[in-house]
């Protein structure tokens, strides 16, 4: 079996290093004579998704280089909050790749309850997504009681009109926002 390996600290200036990690992983794959394709290691934030490694083991699975993907943890792997790891952990699965943590011995789609896992993350996804509409509507009933109203500030008038004039003058929306220094967002509330 073809295994990469994915390893991330935060950062090396508080004295992190990726050596804790990957040496039981190593040391695992050596006793379950596993093959280490590669190992992906980054040194940054996990909840940026645009770690460079972890972008990079993603396009590899999808051309199949590998067959399992073996993390530390899964605090290692992500932390982008529990929607966006489980959509990473089904990301691998459709690419045919499965994967391990090493220290969360339930956090395994290679064995007999490889089913049950992924039934229970996507349970987990869903509850995630209920939590979080639920947060988003007490805050909106907080700022009303607060005599706020949700949503992004309207601009004044005068930038309204600076706004469609560029627009008819075949400007796009970045160029517009550039020049009014607003938000490209903001600019398309206003062009349609």
């Amino acid at each position: 079996m073809k295994v990469a390996i994915y390893g991330r600290v935060s950062t090396r200036t508080k004295g992190q290093d990726t050596e804790n990690q990957l040496i039981q992983l190593r040391e695992y794959c050596k006793r379950m004579e596993y093959d280490i394709y590669k190992e992906y290691i980054d040194e940054e934030s996990g909840g940026n998704p645009n770690r460079e490694k972890f972008q990079q083991l993603f396009t590899d699975a999808k051309k199949r280089k590998y067959d399992l993907l073996l993390f530390w943890s899964l605090d290692r792997f992500s932390r982008e909050g529990v929607r966006k790891t489980i959509f990473y952990l089904q990301d691998l699965e459709d690419c045919g790749v499965t994967f391990k943590s090493f220290t969360e011995q339930y956090l395994d789609s290679t064995g007999l309850f490889k089913d049950a896992i992924i039934a229970l993350l996507a349970c987990l996804a869903r509850q995630e997504k209920v939590r979080l509409s639920e947060r988003v509507i007490a805050g909106l009933q907080k700022a009303r009681l607060a005599n706020r109203v949700g949503g992004r500030k309207r601009i004044d008038e005068n930038l309204q009109i600076q706004v469609k004039i560029l627009k008819k003058d075949k400007c796009s929306n970045r160029e517009i926002a550039r020049r009014l220094h607003i938000s490209p967002s903001t600019v398309g509330q206003y062009v349609n």
